[in-house]
Formats: C-alpha cells, structure tokens, sequence
C-alpha cells in the first residue's frame, strides 16, 4: 500500500526504507529531533525530498492533487484556528468530493458524537479551547479519508494527535482509529508515550538522529536495549502474562 525508498532532507532524514501494508496502525517513535514530522510531512507530499514515495504502486507525484487529497490526509502538530467560520463549516471543508451530502452528514454526525462536538458544531473556531480545537482537526481528517464515505481512502497521518487530549478523549481516538484501520485503510501516527505505542502499535517505526533504526512489531521493535541506544536512558520492561511495561530509569548514560 505505502512504500518508501531513500527518503532524505538535508540533516533532517536518512536514507529512509520502509513499507506499510494496509489495515494497519503504525507508530513513529522517537527523541524530539529524531525526524518524525519530517517523515510525515513528505509522505504527504508537503516537504520536498529526495527518494521515493509510492501510494498504491504509484509516485505520490504523480497524483494530481485532488486524487491525493482524496487518498489521504495529513493532521500537522499545530494549526492556526484564526479563521472566520463556525465548527461545521470548517469540518464540512474536508468532505470528500464524491459523497453525498446525506452521507457525509451521518459520519459528521457519528464523528461528532464520538469526539465530543456535538454541542459545538455552531461555534466559532475563535471561541474553542486547544483541546477543543484539536478534536475539530481531527474529525476534519476522519471525514476526509473515512474508507465508509470514500472508497479512494488509503492512509491516514497524524503528527502527535494526542496533544491537547484528556485521557478520555484519548481513549476515543484510539478506538477511532481502530475502526478506521478495520475499514482497510491505514494510519501512521508519531507518538511519545511508549508505553501506549507498545499497547496499541501493528507496527512501529523507530527514528534516530534522521535514520529508521528499526521497524516491525512492538515487541521487534521496542526492546529495552534498542530504546536506551536512542533516548540515551535505561529501561525496565516488566511483563504479566500477554501485558508489557516500560519504565524508564533516571540513570542515564
């Protein structure tokens, strides 16, 4: 479904190989710095880059960009909400052009309900919280690619969505993007919370200083020996019966 080959930017990515399949919920991890929005940002199609970037066998390129932006969306760490228009305005924005207004309504609706929103459809972005502010770019981003309402939906990218969230509006986009992965389409979230990538990860991609040290499972992937060679900080991993925990160690080295 997605394929990478020798992604580089200057200082900021290396020489980046890798490849997602479809249906699955992948994590970026890494230290501040590592190159997680970098990544992002040119899988979208945002950031110029040297390599290869394929969607569906084909050269992001290559899409005209209304096809891209049918094929996928991108939520970036920070938005201005400075526009002049009300909470439905800006989230019917990003409905995909093939779908009917009734049909479009229900997911809006259903994403609403889920995020909270219901009562804020009306209101102007300019009077929202961040955290509120933050649930209305996330069901933009739903809208857009949700695979029920746009059969043209492959992928899903989310540069560190959990910010602003409570725990309970976390435990909500988790199950959001469950249901979205279960359509077939996949999401590729940058995330710090390891111990969350470790619970809820298909697969995780590990960054380092703008090179990919490791991708694969959770458990290939994050062992306590390749997280200390990153975060420069020792580890303990405890286990009980299927469940994992890290917890870091002040020491460092």
């Amino acid at each position: 479904m997605l394929k990478l080959t020798d992604i580089s930017i200057n200082s900021r990515l290396s020489g980046i190989t890798v490849s997602a399949g479809s249906g699955k919920l992948i994590h970026v991890i890494g230290p501040n710095g590592a190159g997680k929005s970098s990544l992002l940002a040119s899988i979208a199609g945002l950031l110029p880059y040297q390599g290869t970037v394929e969607l569906q066998q084909q050269n992001i390129h290559d899409y005209p960009a209304i096809k891209l932006t049918s094929m996928r969306a991108y939520l970036s760490q920070q938005q201005d909400n400075r526009a002049m228009m009300q909470v439905f305005q800006y989230i019917a924005l990003h409905q995909p052009k093939m779908a009917t207004s009734t049909d479009a309504e229900a997911v809006v609706m259903f994403l609403a309900e889920q995020l909270e929103l219901t009562d804020k459809l009306s209101r102007p972005l300019s009077q929202l919280s961040g955290g509120e502010w933050q649930r209305v770019r996330l069901a933009a981003v739903f809208l857009q690619v949700w695979p029920a309402l746009n059969p043209e939906a492959r992928l899903l990218l989310l540069d560190e969505p959990m910010n602003s969230l409570d725990v309970a509006q976390q435990a909500t986009l988790d199950n959001l993007l469950s249901q979205f992965c279960l359509q077939g389409a996949s999401a590729i979230v940058s995330a710090h919370n390891l111990n969350h990538t470790l619970h809820h990860a298909d697969e995780v991609w590990l960054l380092y200083q703008g090179q990919l040290i490791a991708s694969g499972t959770a458990a290939e992937v994050m062992s306590t020996q390749q997280l200390e060679r990153v975060f420069h900080i020792k580890f303990d991993l405890f286990q009980i019966n299927e469940q994992r925990w890290l917890k870091p160690v002040s020491q460092k080295f």
